[in-house]
């Protein structure tokens, strides 16, 4: 019989995953979102081999305050899964593996991510 009184290990709702956990997820995740967005940028490149009506359409699409949100999430994903990646070759050469650097490396990550794509952002603007 079983011993309805045992305890039970931890379940997501209770249990906190580490940032580290997270922000890997979240790689994975905007892995699969670039590829998506990869499909909708040849979508709307082939715009462009559909005459001047087809890329109107597109152009008001992306020009759209939802176009430019979505613009703006693709090129925070980006960024992050570059700054990601880049985090990724410090740790296969062995640098930054501890868990205070690791902390660190999630920080910077979040940051050089969000400054990079507010750059972007702010040099599509200026011109």
């Amino acid at each position: 019989m079983a011993n309805n009184n045992r305890p039970t290990s931890p379940h997501l709702q209770i249990y906190r995953l580490p940032l580290t956990a997270i922000m890997s997820i979240s790689h994975r995740i905007t892995g699969v979102l670039l590829s998506a967005g990869l499909i909708t940028t040849v979508l709307f490149i082939s715009a462009l081999a559909g005459g001047q009506s087809s890329w109107e359409t597109a152009h008001n699409i992306l020009a759209s305050g939802f176009g430019q949100l979505v613009l703006f999430g693709f090129s925070l994903i980006l960024n992050y899964h570059l700054c990601y990646g880049i985090r990724h070759l410090f740790w296969d050469i062995g640098y930054g593996i501890d868990l205070e650097a690791a902390s660190l490396g999630n920080k910077l990550v979040l940051l050089v991510s969000v400054i990079m794509t507010l750059l972007v952002w702010l040099l599509a603007l200026a011109t």
